[in-house]
């Protein structure tokens, strides 16, 4: 896989429709073509290529195919060889006059879209994502508490302060966790209104043995110093979930 992101990565066109995407997330195919100077198929292939090495997801809405920036490989090739040791919430606080002055073009679209191939059943990954002796070891050394019944209260912990807050919104383990959520330690993201995290779990349609894990955040426009944390946050999580489940190491931070 990282021989593919490498590939996608040297073609500048492939960079641009990147850079596209991280200005403005959730494009249609004629969104993206519009600012290159190249054919309809021209672009349909590089956004494929980029497809295949993971660093673009799309999903469906109503009548459009969306495409996002998946941040994920890129996070794992930075914890292989820059740094296993990230500073929690605070990374995302760094660019946010970025995403406040983002597109507004995204009404009723889901925002940040993340997805990782997992060698794990999604019995596996469920278990990881609600024990709390799990979540600590990939989850910015923090523990998760929740009762896992819907519309109950969860909290994530560490040590003895509270991180983050929310409820559970709608749940169908092992495929499916919804949650409302609230960060609390970031001084511009605590009186933010909560927004929504999705986990939605699913073995590989053609991989014995493989679990795909895709992650959205919506919800947010009332929070956007939220999302812009959780945007640099979610890729080191599930770096972090991937290491644990196929190591049994986690990237456990700071």
């Amino acid at each position: 896989m990282e021989n593919e992101v490498f590939k996608a990565l040297a073609d500048p066109s492939r960079r641009t429709l990147l850079d596209l995407l991280h200005r403005s997330d959730g494009r249609t195919l004629n969104e993206l073509c519009a600012p290159l100077e190249m054919s309809r198929f021209g672009v349909m292939k590089h956004l494929n290529l980029l497809e295949q090495a993971g660093l673009i997801t799309t999903r469906k809405v109503g009548r459009e195919k969306l495409h996002y920036l998946n941040a994920v490989p890129i996070r794992q090739i930075y914890d292989r060889w820059v740094s296993k040791y990230a500073e929690p919430w605070a990374i995302g606080l760094t660019s946010l006059q970025d995403e406040l002055e983002r597109e507004a073009n995204m009404e009723n679209k889901p925002r940040n879209v993340n997805r990782i191939a997992i060698k794990a059943k999604p019995e596996q990954v469920w278990q990881a994502l609600t024990d709390p002796a799990k979540t600590s070891k990939f989850w910015f050394n923090c523990a998760i508490r929740s009762t896992w019944e819907a519309n109950a209260p969860f909290e994530l912990w560490k040590g003895d302060s509270k991180q983050a807050e929310g409820v559970i919104l709608d749940m169908d383990p092992p495929n499916k966790l919804v949650m409302s959520w609230r960060l609390l330690v970031i001084p511009n993201a605590a009186d933010d209104a909560p927004s929504r995290i999705t986990w939605e779990i699913e073995a590989h349609a053609e991989y014995a043995g493989v679990t795909l894990v895709t992650v959205v955040h919506d919800e947010f426009e009332q929070a956007l110093p939220t999302a812009k944390v959780l945007e640099n946050g979610l890729p080191i999580v599930l770096s972090g979930l991937k290491s644990l489940l196929e190591t049994g190491s986690g990237l456990a931070g700071k």
